[in-house]
């Protein structure tokens, strides 16, 4: 039992690595990019392309992935996305869905549609005892990581100068010009981390989730289920959800493998009987 809850924190983790970008840009700028899982699987893919193929260290791709697919947004963000801030969630959603579709064919033209297997180093691999739970060392490690990530996220939002600057970019862009913030560069700036943490989380779930072409459409509704759950008030909320459904998924899958895939979306109708906005958002 310890060691599926601490496999099920694990996964939960990656999931909010994964998901944190789109609870920013759909949160804070209100803007629907279910492109979200393109940018986390163009992340994985140049890790494994550096690591397996050009033999960079893999704790050195991390912050490549990151910056590739930051650089990625920042200039999908300038020529395409910005012209899609004022339109309607139906516009966003129709144009995010076919940047989608065109990274899954790029991708599969380009890299083909085998499964790739990413080669952690020694350190990473194997589990280690301890007071009799097996604990991966590279879930362990993912734990770490992703822990540091949700701390650091959560106050530059609400301790910071760039996140008060977001936060009223969001509510009222005119007002916010009219007191001197750039609010164009704040948006691509917030939308350039959203897609950088997207290709961070990528590159570390490489390893346990899988990569292929399909990666997106394969995840874009855990993405969107993260989301749902946690509210997009904070950084707390999308994490508890992240590791509410993480150890959800994980003990349903190993004690009830006949409705495993399904335990996921039984707590994902739970929570919205009684909290439709979200378990952390405010009501209305």
């Amino acid at each position: 039992m310890l060691t599926l809850l601490f496999d099920g924190l694990a996964y939960g983790m990656l999931l909010f690595v994964l998901s944190c970008g789109l609870a920013v840009t759909l949160g804070l700028m209100n803007f629907i990019n279910l492109a979200h899982g393109a940018f986390a699987m163009a992340g994985g893919y140049v890790t494994v392309i550096l690591t397996n193929r050009w033999g960079v260290p893999f704790l050195l791709t991390l912050p490549i992935a990151f910056l590739a697919t930051a650089l990625a947004g920042i200039v999908l963000e300038k020529t395409l996305y910005a012209r899609l801030y004022d339109k309607t969630p139906l516009d966003q959603v129709l144009f995010s869905i076919g940047i989608v579709f065109m990274a899954v064919a790029g991708i599969d033209y380009v890299m083909g549609s085998q499964q790739q297997i990413l080669n952690l180093p020694d350190f990473l691999r194997g589990r280690v005892d301890v007071l009799g739970m097996g604990i991966g060392v590279y879930r362990a490690f993912l734990i770490l990581v992703c822990g540091a990530l949700a701390v650091a996220l959560q106050l530059i939002l609400a301790r910071t100068r760039f996140g008060s600057r977001l936060r009223a970019s969001v509510d009222d862009r005119r007002v916010a010009r009219g007191v001197g913030i750039h609010v164009n560069t704040i948006f691509a700036a917030t939308f350039a981390v959203g897609s950088g943490l997207a290709g961070l989380g990528g590159a570390l779930g490489a390893e346990i989730l899988g990569l292929d072409p399909t990666f997106p459409l394969k995840f874009m509704v855990y993405f969107l289920i993260v989301v749902s759950v946690g509210g997009t008030s904070s950084m707390y909320g999308p994490l508890c959800a992240s590791l509410l459904l993480g150890i959800a998924d994980v003990l349903g899958k190993y004690y009830v493998p006949s409705l495993g895939g399904f335990i996921i979306y039984i707590v994902l109708v739970a929570v919205l009987v009684v909290r439709p906005q979200g378990l952390f958002a405010r009501a209305g």
